[in-house]
């Protein structure tokens, strides 16, 4: 049995084989321009976009359409400048655990050598882009040892008091500002919007006995404020009744001096008169003492003209009489 040649046929002649020159130049002209297309790329309103030229950063694109050269020479990075991340502070993570206990990371001293935990959450966003990618190696981590150590430095010149009292905003606002002012300087290009303090408590060996010391000092503020308002309300009620004893006694004073001033000017008026003219000034006082006198008698003595009593006879104030109530007419 003859088996089948394997040679390949020849080609018909006046063929060329495979494509020809033109239709290769027009392969590679396609694929060169499909290559130069790729350099476009849009940039969303809430992103920037970084380009690398051999993984240098060369440039910053504004949001909207742009051109770059095609990979492998430059690329772009759109990282998201707008979302607001965030970073908890003070949690255990799983690389702290030693011997089945976190470490104390939130631990912190204060200004009166108290010992406080304290959790918090940051809140940021990216400020510069091509400084959050380029400036520092590894970001978050960054932000969150800078922001521990503000809080640290903070807490440490505030009285435990104000840390656990209403003065906890005023801390997380000063850690705040401190922690912006590091990552300024170190060009981070990290933006930290908020500062929140979670949980501030003593720790919990010894919340027990520093509940007690908080529950004296309230019960002494009591006691003060108790006092305080005693004091606020005797001692004006004091000075009242002094003030009124005082308005009292000058009123009496000034009574007294004006009953004794018009006595006495009343004596000079009479001693005036008396020197003028005794006779008839010392016969007028001894008139008006005698009216006085027969006043308040209830007998009458008539005296005859030559100076001898004639009659003693009762004295009936009739008019007097007449105004009492029941009195006979």
């Amino acid at each position: 049995m003859k088996l089948p040649s394997l040679a390949t046929p020849s080609a018909p002649r006046g063929r060329p084989y495979g494509f020809g020159a033109r239709s290769l130049l027009l392969l590679c002209g396609v694929l060169f321009i499909g290559w130069i297309s790729t350099g476009f790329y849009n940039v969303q309103p809430d992103e920037e976009g970084l380009v690398l030229r051999f993984g240098r950063w060369v440039d910053t694109a504004e949001p909207g359409l742009h051109y770059h050269l095609p990979a492998p020479i430059e690329r772009v990075l759109l990282p998201n400048v707008t979302q607001i991340r965030q970073l908890e502070l003070g949690r255990a993570d799983a690389g702290d655990y030693a011997n089945g206990r976190p470490a104390a990371k939130n631990q912190m001293l204060t200004g009166d050598e108290n010992i406080v935990e304290a959790d918090g959450v940051v809140y940021w966003q990216i400020k510069n882009a091509g400084d959050y990618m380029f400036r520092i190696s590894d970001p978050e981590a960054m932000l969150k040892t800078a922001a521990e150590g503000s809080l640290r430095q903070v807490v440490s010149r505030t009285p435990i008091q104000d840390v656990l009292s209403d003065k906890r905003q005023q801390v997380a606002d000063q850690a705040k500002d401190l922690l912006q002012a590091i990552l300024d300087a170190e060009h981070s290009g990290v933006l930290v919007t908020q500062l929140q303090l979670l949980r501030v408590d003593p720790p919990a060996e010894v919340i027990d006995a520093f509940n007690d010391v908080q529950r004296a000092k309230a019960d002494k503020e009591r006691s003060r404020n108790e006092a305080e308002a005693y004091q606020n309300d005797i001692i004006p009620r004091a000075r009242g009744d002094a003030a009124r004893v005082r308005q009292e006694a000058d009123a009496y004073k000034a009574q007294v001096v004006n009953i004794a001033s018009g006595e006495a000017a009343s004596f000079l008026s009479v001693y005036k008169a008396y020197e003028k003219a005794k006779d008839v000034t010392s016969w007028r006082l001894y008139m008006d003492a005698v009216d006085g006198l027969l006043k308040r008698s209830s007998k009458v003595v008539i005296q005859s003209a030559d100076g001898e009593v004639s009659n003693v006879v009762p004295f009936m104030p009739l008019a007097e009489g007449r105004d009492k109530p029941g009195a006979a007419r």
